[in-house]
């Protein structure tokens, strides 16, 4: 599981704070191509992020997607989480999902 965490780090005092977390699960594939599924958690701190993550029920899910046919030893995983956000509706305009 490939776990990608979005904190803010105050310039001011040097405190950290979770904003939010997304999941990304192997789920199959071959050697050169990986099948994901993909899942942003609700929350919008660490302590609601963890128990989201351990419950990972439908509840603690925000958004769902799945990614197939990557090529995982030829793009860097960066390229995998751009296509996950995209694939849930990241970056996209109001309505536009």
């Amino acid at each position: 599981m490939i776990v990608i965490r979005v904190e803010l780090w105050s310039a001011v005092n040097g405190q950290k704070s979770e904003l939010a977390r997304m999941v990304i699960d192997n789920i199959g594939g071959t050697n050169h191509l990986g099948d994901y599924r993909c899942r942003t958690l609700r929350g919008r701190s660490e302590e609601t992020l963890d128990r989201a993550l351990l419950a990972m029920s439908s509840t603690g899910i925000q958004r769902e997607g799945r990614i197939v046919g990557h090529p995982r030893l030829r793009e860097h995983v960066w390229n995998l989480v751009a296509k996950a956000l995209t694939g849930m509706g990241y970056g996209q305009p109001k309505g536009g999902r």
